[in-house]
């Protein structure tokens, strides 16, 4: 194999990830997606199918003349109509690609297409020469050519070449191949078709057996020089070979692939990956690798072990090559003092030897709670007062309510300060009203709460809710946060640590007024 040769990225995304069912993007979206992927440093973005719709031909033009960097193709059927449309919407681009596509195999050709193997042959010549008159850049896909007859694709490969095809695309468009199966293709058609030094052999696979990054690695090895692929590997029904797993392979393993290279700045893959997730609403499961929660993650002791001497010892990927800023060694309820000062120096956070003590105590009871302690779990504990300070106010001592369909919320909140104990008891339209104004009777206080909002601090089923309020006295307007696994605890220590700062205040003005006597 030759060395230092560039393997082209071609980016689908924008079009074979789209179409995953639940990931359609409008114009906006699409629009951010390619900026991202330019960033990203992909050589070739597939923008759409712009004869699909009115709305997928104006995203395609945009991006042609809003994004710089990578080429920008269209996707066209053999159909001098999509043509037209495809090249029409690319015109802008300064880099501009068509792309035809026919199906191959016999089964496509008979029961899809309804045509002969001439026909199709004839018809993928005549709209290579036609893509041809909008651009000097045009790729020709042989649709199922993985279920093809090889003869026949070797053809249909050779002539579409001779009318000026530059890429030819080989893709596995059902994912019916096997990895050794599939290389062997390739490396067959290669050998097999004579004008094949004309064009770059590229490779789609799709992911039904779970095999379309093992295929298209396999293609590369065998000779292939583009490879197909999406962000998150998204894509119609089990997706596409994923893009950040095919670089990263390259990279990881340039031993075995001769110092073959990509154009890709690795550094953005999981921002990209994040962006796309959150366009798309499709989120990445924890496993999956490279970009998933868990791909830098290590909850055995022995591995957190391994890891924190040397890193190597079980990553063969750092964190930050991918743009993740560290390695994530999960916290649990086995988890010492040391590993959780350590994971506090990371965020930011020098805790001394009491202050270390107090919140120690805090995070073994919320890791007693939760299977995972993350870092916003952290963060949150700090905010709350993990931390050994001083408080002026009132400390959550004990809490029950009851609630239900027909029964009347009632709350018995008991609160601590300093060696005075307090318990009260309210009802109120729901267990978090009732709750408060448990509270308020104790405080002998009833403030105006203006705002009330709860959203999901980490991940998971057993992730903490956050709550946040807003409240008024006498024109004066404090917040106050509050987190726990039980939503209702959570409500309960966001309203007091609000109601402290209120009592505080008014402890405050009253030392005054007797300072100035």
């Amino acid at each position: 194999m030759p060395k230092n040769e560039r393997i082209i990225i071609f980016d689908t995304t924008l079009r074979d990830g789209e179409q995953s069912p639940g990931a359609s993007l409008n114009g906006e979206e699409k629009l951010q997606a390619a900026h991202q992927l330019a960033a990203l440093g992909v050589d070739v973005i597939e923008a759409g199918f712009p004869v699909s719709s009115p709305g997928d031909f104006e995203a395609v033009r945009r991006i042609a003349k809003e994004v710089k960097g990578p080429r920008i193709c269209g996707l066209a059927r053999c159909v001098k109509g999509d043509i037209d449309a495809c090249g029409n919407a690319v015109k802008f681009a300064k880099k501009s690609r068509i792309h035809v596509f026919i199906a191959t195999s016999d089964l496509h050709i008979e029961r899809k297409l309804h045509m002969t193997r001439n026909q199709v042959l004839d018809r993928a010549v005549e709209s290579v020469r036609h893509a041809a008159k909008f651009t000097d850049d045009v790729e020709f896909s042989a649709e199922d050519a993985a279920r093809s007859d090889f003869n026949y694709l070797c053809s249909v490969v050779e002539a579409v070449i001779a009318a000026g095809a530059r890429t030819v695309n080989i893709p596995d468009t059902v994912g019916y191949g096997i990895p050794n199966e599939y290389g062997a293709m390739i490396r067959r058609l290669i050998e097999r078709v004579p004008n094949i030094g004309k064009a770059v052999v590229s490779v789609h696979c799709h992911n039904d057996l779970g095999l379309a990054v093992a295929n298209s690695l396999a293609a590369v090895a065998a000779g292939a020089r583009q490879v197909e692929c999406t962000v998150n590997g998204i894509g119609e029904r089990a997706g596409n070979a994923a893009l950040e797993e095919v670089v990263m392979a390259l990279r990881v393993r340039k031993d075995l692939f001769g110092g073959l290279t990509t154009g890709v700045n690795a550094k953005e893959i999981a921002k990209t990956s994040r962006l796309l997730s959150h366009l798309t609403g499709m989120v990445v499961q924890p496993n999956k690798a490279v970009v998933g929660a868990n791909a830098f993650a290590h909850s055995s002791g022995i591995h957190q072990d391994g890891v924190l001497k040397n890193r190597t010892t079980y990553e063969i990927m750092n964190p930050d090559d991918v743009g993740v800023e560290e390695n994530q060694l999960l916290l649990t309820a086995r988890s010492g003092r040391n590993g959780v000062n350590n994971r506090l120096k990371h965020l930011g956070y020098s805790l001394s030897a009491k202050e270390l003590n107090v919140f120690f105590e805090k995070f073994k009871a919320l890791a007693d709670k939760k299977k995972y302690v993350f870092d916003d779990d952290l963060a949150s504990v700090l905010e709350e007062g993990g931390r050994a300070r001083v408080q002026d106010g009132f400390v959550l001592d004990y809490l029950s309510v009851t609630s239900g369909t027909g029964v009347v919320p009632t709350a018995t909140v008991r609160l601590r300060k300093g060696e005075e104990v307090i318990q009260e008891a309210a009802c109120g339209d729901g267990p978090v009203d009732a709750a408060y104004k448990a509270m308020d009777k104790i405080a002998g206080v009833a403030p105006k709460l203006l705002d009330y909002a709860l959203r999901s601090v980490s991940a998971g089923r057993d992730a903490q809710g956050e709550v946040a309020v807003r409240m008024e006295r006498g024109g004066y307007v404090v917040s106050g946060k509050g987190t726990s696994t039980d939503i209702v605890e959570a409500s309960a220590k966001a309203y007091l640590a609000a109601l402290n700062k209120i009592l505080n205040r008014k402890s405050s003005e009253k030392k005054k007024v007797r300072g100035g006597l």
